[in-house]
């Protein structure tokens, strides 16, 4: 059976973010992710995991300056430093939290700057962190997101995604698959969850077009988690989309898997 995350960076925003971890555990959710950590205090977040029973499944590695428009750093030549000096903050924490997934954003291409060289930075960013991720038993998130929500985004494709984590060549670098993005982009997703399922490491969903609840839009959700099933994926799915309201309000979705105890 499937088992959902809440993001608490997306879902419970009427309370405060420490509130949620209760509100989430209540409504029966067994794992939580979030976007970054540098908003938080993180000794009160691993207290909240704890006393409510949460693992946490998932987080970002900082992105650079998100405010100034930055959303990741790790294809820009001459960042590989920093990069991975914030590579080394995000594992520290993942190992406090016993977090088992960091997500390393890709960044935005910049003009001027040939394709290629920014895939070799890349790579070299990714052959590093998993490296590094190995020796606390981690894994690396490359996420495919559509140049709609994130216009100029490096990865956009499961094809593209799939192909760096083979060449790279280490078994946990992972593809973070967001249904939500890959239905934007490429379509087709009951056959691109069969290609991609021997790389993915972590699932997203969201309504498609407008980002809200997995209930209505044009992706039957139901089915698909039936074929999840079948094919033996045993992961955890994101919950990261725009409630409509308040959150508990749509949760009637998730309401199913949630009361089975998984």
């Amino acid at each position: 059976m499937p088992r959902f995350a809440a993001n608490l960076s997306f879902l419970y925003k009427e309370v405060p973010f420490l509130d949620r971890f209760a509100l989430a555990a209540e409504d029966g959710f067994k794992g939580v992710e979030w976007l970054f950590p540098a908003a938080y205090d993180m000794e009160a977040v691993a207290g909240q995991l704890a006393r409510h029973g949460l693992e946490q499944v998932l987080f970002n590695c900082p992105p650079g300056d998100w405010e100034a428009g930055e959303r990741g750093i790790a294809i820009l030549p001459g960042r590989e430093a920093e990069c991975r000096e914030r590579f080394e903050q995000a594992l520290e924490l993942a190992t406090r939290l016993r977090c088992p997934r960091i997500h390393l954003l890709a960044g935005l291409a910049p003009a001027g700057v040939e394709h290629e060289r920014l895939h070799e930075t890349y790579v070299g960013n990714l052959r590093h962190a998993a490296a590094r991720a190995a020796t606390c038993g981690v894994s690396v998130m490359i996420e495919p997101i559509n140049p709609r929500s994130i216009p100029g985004y490096f990865l956009n494709t499961q094809a593209a995604a799939r192909a760096i984590c083979t060449e790279v060549g280490a078994p946990n670098l992972r593809v973070q698959m967001d249904l939500f993005h890959c239905q934007i982009v490429e379509g087709d997703l009951a056959r691109r969850i069969e290609a991609q399922l021997p790389f993915i490491g972590h699932m997203q969903v969201a309504g498609v077009p407008d980002r809200h609840e997995p209930d209505i839009g044009e992706v039957n959700y139901p089915w698909l988690f039936e074929q999840l099933d079948q094919r033996g994926y045993s992961g955890w799915i994101g919950c990261e989309y725009q409630p409509r309201g308040a959150t508990r309000e749509g949760l009637a979705w998730v309401r199913p898997w949630l009361q089975v105890g998984i």
